[in-house]
């Protein structure tokens, strides 16, 4: 019995719990300024965020424009890395905020010295 508690309390640490787990930025998400909507999601070893739906175009952005985002989790609802945007032949660093109902994303360029920050909403029934 002594060794079966000894054996919990050595393993225990090592078993993720839900609330520890990596940040999930899968979904779809509409931006902040109402202007697009997003699908979040693997593509290979990567993040996608794929554009679905633009609200008003005129800014160049397109459904199917694609962002490959090679991220990996920093803390409990933080992922950290660089992300690619083919379309502009562009990449950034980029930080991603997850909570259940909104995400925080933050691209920064120029070694960190002009960033950038967008809130998102999770879009129901995704």
């Amino acid at each position: 019995m002594r060794h079966t508690a000894l054996l919990i309390l050595l393993i225990a640490p090592l078993v993720v719990h839900p609330a520890l787990a990596d940040p999930d930025a899968n979904g779809l998400w509409q931006r902040g300024d109402g202007n697009a909507r997003v699908a979040i999601g693997p593509c290979g070893r990567d993040l996608c965020a794929t554009n679905v739906w633009i609200k008003d175009a005129s800014g160049g952005e397109a459904v199917g424009d694609r962002l490959v985002m090679s991220v990996a989790p920093v803390d409990g609802d933080t992922l950290s890395g660089k992300a690619y945007d083919s379309k502009r032949d562009m990449t950034f660093r980029i930080s991603i905020k997850v909570a259940a109902t909104r995400l925080v994303t933050r691209g920064c360029v120029v070694g960190g010295l002009l960033c950038k920050s967008m809130s998102w909403a999770r879009v129901s029934g995704d």
